[in-house]
């Protein structure tokens, strides 16, 4: 079995995920992922899959023990900013869908004020 096998099937046991919800959300073949115990994923889809399980490919392909490439603690992120990307299962949430959000969290944050 290869590493990077290993870790997605690591990751997708904490996620509680299946190898092919896995592979269908990241937008592979059905046994794309299978396929990896004895080759290497080109680095597009192994980007997918990394995105799917929000883990770094760095990670899926041992090169650290890090999950992530940044520090959890430093995880705090101005929703307001235009720059940021947001994503919800892996994938990124629409403009439309973005406003939607901000407009929510604007009408929690001007309740929080009132009281």
């Amino acid at each position: 079995m290869t590493m990077v096998f290993e870790r997605i099937k690591e990751v997708a046991e904490i996620r509680k995920l299946s190898i092919d919800s896995i592979n269908e959300k990241a937008g592979l073949s059905n046994k794309a992922i299978y396929g990896w115990k004895k080759s290497t994923p080109k680095a597009d889809n192994l980007q997918k899959v990394a995105d799917v399980l929000n883990v770094s490919t760095d990670y899926l392909l041992g090169r650290t023990n890090q999950m992530n490439s940044y520090d959890s603690k430093d995880k705090t992120t101005d929703i307001a900013d235009d720059t940021l990307i947001m994503a919800f299962d892996g994938k990124p949430i629409p403009d439309e869908e973005r406003e939607k959000l901000l407009d929510y969290a604007r009408y929690i944050m001007s309740q929080k004020k009132e009281k």
